[in-house]
């Protein structure tokens, strides 16, 4: 496949190459704008110089058993796990993921649009957004499997056709996180660099990957290099806690060994300036559950009463 004269982070490739610094702002509001929010200035500098911020306590415990509840009856909902949004753990018929979270229910819904998010999302992306990705990783005791490093944009630029890095996670604890159960680690600092990973992408790629991602994935050199510079840390809280992450943060999670699951919701807002082509390894798109195309409007925010902040 001849390269695209308009792939700015070339990846997926035939041999390794050097990493690079990243092409695009980290922040994308400009003057005024940039402080036209609810994040302070020291914040923002924390989240352009670490890629991530944390805000423990961000929903208060009534709520987040509320959202707890729905996920209990989705785990017990026989169309839920058999649909191709569900991924199992592998050999297994433990949920590890559920995406497409958001068109489950009005309540995941509403907290998508909920304006305290989107005020951080519309300061960050400097421009309106749309859900690109919804989910959620399920952790159970004992026996959930862990996620390998990574940069989610890698996989969605190269998989989804996203052009520019100009996407934020928002992934809230509906579990308490701890040392012991698996929490999110990321790398800080490790946005500022794209790094290319090595291999073609087969068709159809994220059926296998979802399970167990081995394309897509820096090598151990380059992850070596990041950790020794700028270090690891696993932010842990309790469930409520949210964790706002860049697109290109180098990130994982260790198996859960502890007898406690770990159920962490992601929410994914990508600028409506920044829509989806056609995918950058060559392949077809991937479904809209993992990257949308059909509903890419931008969205309005609402306040919810059920959803309130606590401390």
């Amino acid at each position: 496949m001849d390269n695209r004269t308009d792939d700015f982070y070339p990846t997926r490739l035939e041999r390794p190459a050097e990493s690079f610094e990243r092409k695009d702002p980290v922040i994308h509001s400009q003057g005024t704008d940039r402080h036209n929010g609810p994040l302070s200035e020291t914040e923002l500098a924390r989240y352009e110089r670490d890629g991530f911020l944390v805000f423990n306590n961000f929903l208060d415990q009534e709520t987040v058993k509320r959202f707890r509840d729905d996920l209990r009856a989705y785990e017990n909902d026989d169309s839920i796990l058999r649909s191709e949004g569900t991924i199992t753990e592998p050999g297994k018929q433990e949920i590890r993921s559920i995406f497409g979270i958001h068109e489950l229910s009005d309540r995941f819904d509403r907290l998508t649009r909920e304006s305290r998010l989107l005020d951080m999302v519309h300061q960050l992306l400097g421009s309106d957004a749309y859900i690109h990705q919804s989910r959620i990783n399920f952790k159970p005791g004992f026996h959930g499997k862990g996620f390998d490093w990574h940069s989610d944009f890698e996989t969605w630029h190269a998989e989804d056709g996203m052009p520019r890095m100009r996407a934020v996670s928002f992934s809230i604890a509906l579990t308490d996180n701890t040392p012991f159960n698996g929490p999110l680690m990321l790398i800080p600092g490790s946005h500022k660099t794209f790094v290319p990973c090595v291999g073609r992408t087969p068709e159809d790629n994220y059926q296998s990957s979802l399970k167990k991602q081995e394309l897509g994935v820096p090598n151990e050199q380059d992850l070596q290099k990041m950790a020794d510079q700028y270090g690891i840390q696993a932010p842990t809280g309790p469930a409520g806690s949210l964790i706002i992450f860049e697109c290109n943060t180098l990130h994982a999670s260790n198996a859960n060994m502890s007898p406690w699951p770990r159920s962490n919701l992601f929410f994914v807002y990508n600028s409506v300036e920044n829509r989806l082509e056609q995918p950058f390894c060559g392949n077809k798109p991937r479904p809209d559950f993992l990257g949308n195309r059909s509903h890419t409007e931008a969205l309005r925010p609402v306040r919810s009463p059920d959803l309130r902040r606590t401390g």
